[in-house]
């Protein structure tokens, strides 16, 4: 096991939803104190909402922790509870009824009128001393539709001046969509805060591991190089479930070759045996100085390339290849034509060629004829 490799006294990529663990990143701070005020003001419904794996749960039990002993929470991690089922644990969580009185005693067959005055019952109670009460209910989304009408009519005990039970809903990105629905409106115009938990940007990668690395406080220091922390980045987008399964396989290799600096290609392994693939965006993009460095090294390889190409041009080409032989052409030379002193001679006509034809005799010459008749 790498924890006994790297000393750890705990695992530091842990799946487990440890508040002692939780990076406060930008948008988990600003959601957590949202709750804090919300909760102070004694606010009637707030939603906390975030994609899959971006630590909803515990950033819920860190709130939890921050709250004073004033306060009464009750946590409910199992949405797929009947409207009765989930008054049950709500008053036991308050302690109000004890856990054998919810197996045996008379909560177990208590109506639902019942249990709800109880818990109002409670609630008033709270007044005389400055108590308050919360009911976070996690998995929000898998809520039918009966129970989160049954949690609008609870938000409802309250005084004049203000609520006396504090709902926060903790659910993926459709729980807004659910909201949103026609059927859930009267729920929907009640909510006074809305917080949302992002996925870690690079720089919020990194101190992530840090802070993991320094909580599960090593014995030896444990680096990761900063190319393999850009691959970490591109291949979990910044999802710090995610990041616990990859960083915590690149861990056990890293403790198998005997290294305390993860490099770029355990990280490509752990990547692979996860079954992590890059986004279609491809590689991450490097910093700044990395381009500068690699598109020096890129010129400079083209550069001695083109050089070795001219040399053996030069070396292998024939001669006559070398010379430009794109010059213009000479004119083509002008026909003979003979010289005559008194210009050029007349081409003689065909018919001055032919012998001449012989005269006829005068008609008085001809035998026979008389000359004069």
């Amino acid at each position: 096991m790498y924890e006994q490799y790297y000393g750890f006294v705990q695992p530091p990529f842990t799946l487990t939803p440890d508040p002692r663990f939780l990076y406060r990143s930008e948008s988990h701070e600003e959601a957590i104190t949202l709750l804090q005020q919300a909760i102070r003001r004694k606010e009637g419904f707030i939603i906390l909402t975030g994609d899959i794996g971006t630590g909803k749960t515990t950033s819920c039990r860190a709130l939890l922790e921050q709250l004073d002993s004033s306060v009464f929470t009750s946590l409910i991690l199992n949405p797929f509870l009947s409207v009765e089922e989930l008054l049950r644990e709500v008053l036991l969580d308050f302690g109000v009824v004890s856990r054998e009185g919810v197996r045996s005693g008379r909560i177990a067959t208590a109506s639902k009128h019942e249990l709800i005055s109880t818990l109002h019952e409670f609630l008033l109670s709270l007044m005389p001393i400055h108590g308050s009460a919360v009911l976070i209910i996690d998995e929000a989304q898998h809520l039918s539709t009966q129970v989160l009408e049954q949690i609008r009519i609870i938000s409802n005990l309250e005084t004049n001046e203000s609520k006396l039970l504090q709902i926060v809903l903790v659910g993926q990105l459709n729980l807004l969509n659910v909201l949103a629905a026609a059927e859930m409106r009267q729920l929907d115009q009640r909510i006074s805060i809305r917080a949302t938990l992002k996925a870690l940007n690079r720089e919020e990668v990194e101190a992530y591991i840090a802070h993991r690395l320094w909580v599960a406080r090593g014995s030896t220091a444990v680096t990761f190089e900063p190319r393999a922390l850009d691959l970490v980045h591109a291949y979990t987008s910044g999802v710090p479930r995610i990041i616990n399964l990859l960083c915590d396989r690149s861990l056990m290799q890293g403790a198998q070759m005997r290294v305390s600096r993860l490099t770029p290609a355990m990280i490509e392994e752990a990547a692979g045996s996860l079954g992590l693939r890059l986004p279609a965006r491809g590689r991450p993009r490097r910093r700044a100085g990395d381009r500068a460095r690699s598109r020096w090294r890129i010129a400079s390889i083209a550069g001695g390339v083109l050089a070795l190409l001219v040399m053996a041009a030069l070396w292998f080409a024939p001669v006559d290849q070398l010379i430009d032989a794109n010059m213009p052409s000479p004119p083509a030379p002008p026909a003979y034509q003979p010289h005559y002193p008194f210009g050029p001679k007349p081409i003689p006509r065909a018919d001055l060629l032919l012998p001449p034809a012989p005269t006829p005799p005068p008609p008085a010459a001809r035998i026979g004829v008389p000359a004069n008749p």
